[in-house]
């Protein structure tokens, strides 16, 4: 997934010569918190927050120049990096939402914390079976009924309760990624256990063959 496609299109953008009240008009109208500061060919120059329009008005500054951040000083990501990148510098630099940027430095949009969490929401809300589904389509050969069989040894072994086949068939097709994490006790130990089942299918296909 690219931040492109998970970026906010819907965005507003200020200029340096802009007016700090005509500024915090803007971001009210469109109930912004954040906004792009751009020159005349819409190439990020600096960056505004709506506590900085407050504190702009308090202390009597008159334009966005004087309150902006640099270039320099924002955060930014481009519209072909991988969306993981926006979520990584978001939670690093604790800001709520980063500006999108193409080759040339103009400003496609802007990716925000709601648009990461809706996305990341939605992600939760695969079921199971289909990422198993997508293991079965990778591991040419291997039948559903074996990765199902492979998963219910994985499941014994890990924690010491007999699962049938077709009890953990049922299972997986009730739930979401997002339970199966918790369930698991987090994403690494969900994955772990899902290779370890890849590992057991391609084992016993292979001992099978030798027969």
């Amino acid at each position: 997934m690219k931040v492109r496609e998970i970026m906010d299109k819907e965005f507003v953008v200020v200029s340096p010569g802009d007016s700090i009240v005509d500024a915090s008009i803007k971001l009210e109208e469109h109930r912004k918190f954040t906004t792009a500061v751009v020159d005349d060919q819409k190439k990020l120059v600096g960056w505004i927050t709506s506590l900085d329009v407050t504190r702009g008005l308090r202390e009597g500054k008159e334009k966005v120049s004087d309150i902006m951040y640099s270039k320099e000083d924002v955060v930014h990501v481009h519209q072909n990096d991988p969306a993981r990148l926006a979520v990584l510098e978001a939670a690093h630099h604790n800001v709520v939402s980063i500006p999108v940027l193409d080759d040339d430095g103009r400003v496609l949009g802007v990716v925000r914390t709601f648009d990461i969490v809706k996305t990341l929401s939605s992600l939760y809300e695969v079921k199971v079976s289909k990422i198993f589904e997508a293991l079965t389509e990778e591991l040419k050969g291997v039948s559903w009924d074996e990765l199902m069989e492979a998963s219910a040894i994985v499941t014994r072994r890990r924690t010491g309760k007999r699962v049938k086949p077709e009890d953990y068939e049922k299972r997986i097709k009730n739930s979401t990624f997002g339970e199966a994490i918790w369930a698991t006790g987090g994403l690494e130990n969900f994955f772990v256990g899902f290779i370890a089942i890849g590992e057991l299918v391609i084992a016993r296909k292979v001992a099978k063959a030798r027969k």
